[in-house]
């Protein structure tokens, strides 16, 4: 009888381990097609600061799934329109749209989620919300100016989101100068290392 039971704890063992492999595999392709969907993306833009030759150039960490979190969402109210400073020197009107509360490496942090004011008087772009942010990957084995996660209204399901720091980008002006991209503010400074998403482009900024 005891052999039996060891051999059925094995078995569910061994099962486990194998459903779990499957599903990380799972992961691992959708994020694969999400990034071959992104540099797609670079191809169909009439501004794109890359070319086809480039996108073998751009970089980016393993699949990560402890980095997908589930964050809980704090809708804000009565915000006031502010200026959101950019690296050639302008600046783009945001509201403070949410708070993400979530924890990462398992510490607890708050990120600001922001609407752009001009998005959001546009039919097809009112639904898109905005999080860039810092973190000490920053300068060294990521874009120095931070990176961004692009985000929508309608994926904030019971006062949650799944936040996935695997979809994390650059920005235009990581790859070429001629962009107006938005500085992350302060207060999405990520006091740790996010080792995923997009690393720095390995080719020569335009």
């Amino acid at each position: 009888m005891r052999t039996i039971l060891t051999f059925l704890f094995i078995l569910l063992c061994n099962f486990s381990s194998y459903a779990q492999e499957i599903n990380q595999g799972s992961y691992s392709q959708q994020i694969k097609k999400h990034r071959q969907e992104y540099k797609d993306d670079f191809l169909k833009e009439t501004r794109s600061p890359l070319l086809k030759n480039d996108l073998s150039k751009l970089r980016f960490y393993k699949p990560d799934e402890n980095y997908s979190v589930n964050a809980a969402v704090e809708i804000l109210q009565d915000q006031q329109v502010f200026k959101m400073l950019t690296f050639d020197g302008s600046a783009k009107q945001y509201v403070r749209y949410a708070l993400l509360k979530f924890k990462l490496q398992g510490a607890d942090q708050i990120l600001t989620l922001y609407q752009s004011i001009a998005l959001k008087d546009n039919e097809q772009y009112k639904d898109y919300l905005f999080l860039p942010f810092t973190d000490l990957t920053n300068a060294s084995s990521t874009y120095g100016g931070g990176r961004y996660i692009d985000l929508k209204i309608k994926d904030i399901s019971s006062g949650n989101f799944q936040l996935d720091f695997n979809k994390a980008y650059n920005p235009y002006c990581a790859y070429s100068s001629g962009y107006s991209c938005p500085i992350p503010p302060e207060e999405n400074d990520i006091k740790i290392a996010v080792k995923a998403g997009e690393k720095k482009f390995a080719g020569t900024k335009k």
